[in-house]
């Protein structure tokens, strides 16, 4: 049994971005991972902008000017200011090449052709000089950045149309058990709703891991080892809910030795989530999660979402991690390391109460995991503690 130190140590060392790329459409992009650095192919912006409604002036020494001109966004016409005049201008529109400031519209007192600026005015104030926000040439976005909505929406302003990308991953969600029954069938004497699929699916679409598919099996060995052989061979991560313990009807383990399954390590000094597999087989990752929903779902934030951040080559791999006062007393129970479900908010954390790892009501409230390590047995109100921040939308 290892730390949770050398786990993550063990799966950020493992992986790595997957040598496989491909150039898509701008507007298919949300959520995946630039493989190349991209390159603004103009300046941005492309000329001298009015940053806000006013006046473009040619300054000199009084605060009075003569209105020549209108420029308004889109216009192309360039007027020529000498001296002492002014053109009426609109946020988003050119700025001539003559005019040295601009003077918002609240600022200055109007009469017919004239106008008198009631505050001193500032060289190149409210200007937006070409090339301010990137430069041609420049590099817009790097390999490793995640396209976000903001992040599509400012190559589509460089009048970028396709990127490349690292492929999406291919995974592969198992969930075992004999005593599992669907969701609005009728619930028989010692079965339980499986919900792992379904959360863990939702977990991986909601940080934009879509190409996912999801296998039931039966607490049976061979047809345990066929579906993870399948999985395994078809997908770059394969993740299993349940039987990695090691009861009589957990097989999941034992079909993962006989396939030859590398193992990197099995079972963490943690609470919840001690019996948790990682592996690798050729090019393809496993992880076997224990088969309670929290403890599954705290290993999956932890570990897998690093694990296919690093696949997907996204350089911001780990969860953020802050410190916050503690609003709760908390009494450790064991020497095991563990991830509390809690809510933070303003640098203050509350330990929520049902920390039992077979209960997903109190995961559903959480934003935040508070981790307390193998060495420190209680937290009090205004301790500071470290906290884990998930990436739930």
């Amino acid at each position: 049994m290892i730390s949770i130190e050398q786990a993550i140590s063990i799966v950020k060392k493992s992986t790595k971005p997957l040598d496989k790329s491909e150039c898509i459409s701008l507007k298919n992009g949300l959520g995946l991972t630039l493989a190349k650095d991209v390159v603004s192919p103009i300046n941005m912006p492309p000329f001298r902008q009015s940053a806000m409604d006013g006046y473009a002036v040619n300054m000199h020494n009084s605060n009075q000017y003569s209105i020549i001109d209108e420029v308004k966004a889109g216009d192309a016409h360039q007027p020529t200011l000498q001296t002492g005049e002014a053109v009426r201008i609109f946020t988003g529109a050119p700025v001539p090449d003559t005019a040295n400031a601009i003077i918002i519209q609240e600022h200055v007192s109007v009469n017919a052709n004239f106008l008198t600026a009631n505050k001193p005015i500032e060289l190149n104030a409210n200007i937006r000089s070409l090339g301010e926000q990137t430069k041609k040439g420049d590099i817009a976005l790097k390999k490793g950045t995640k396209l976000t909505p903001a992040g599509i929406g400012f190559l589509t302003s460089l009048g970028i149309t396709e990127v490349v990308v690292n492929k999406p991953l291919s995974i592969a969600l198992i969930v075992t058990g004999n005593e599992l029954a669907t969701a609005g069938d009728s619930l028989q004497y010692g079965q339980i709703y499986e919900s792992n699929a379904i959360m863990l699916s939702s977990a991986l679409n909601d940080l934009g891991y879509m190409n996912v598919g999801i296998t039931n099996v039966k607490d049976d060995y061979q047809s345990t080892y066929n579906v993870l052989q399948d999985a395994i061979l078809n997908n770059d991560m394969v993740l299993v809910s349940g039987g990695i313990s090691v009861g009589d009807y957990d097989f999941v383990g034992k079909a993962l030795l006989e396939m030859c399954v590398e193992q990197l390590f099995y079972k963490v000094k943690q609470k919840p989530g001690k019996p948790l597999f990682f592996g690798k087989k050729d090019h393809t990752f496993v992880f076997a999660l224990p088969g309670n929903p929290a403890s599954a779902l705290s290993c999956f934030y932890v570990y897998v979402n690093t694990a296919l951040k690093r696949m997907s080559g996204n350089e911001h791999f780990e969860l953020l991690k802050t410190t916050a006062k503690s609003l709760s007393n908390f009494v450790k129970k064991g020497d095991r390391a563990q991830f509390l479900k809690a809510i933070y908010n303003n640098d203050k954390v509350e330990i929520l109460e049902g920390q039992n790892s077979s209960m997903i009501h109190t995961f559903a409230l959480a934003n935040a995991l508070v981790y307390v390590p193998e060495n420190l047995h209680e937290i009090t109100v205004n301790d500071t503690v470290e906290v884990l921040l998930l990436p739930i939308n």
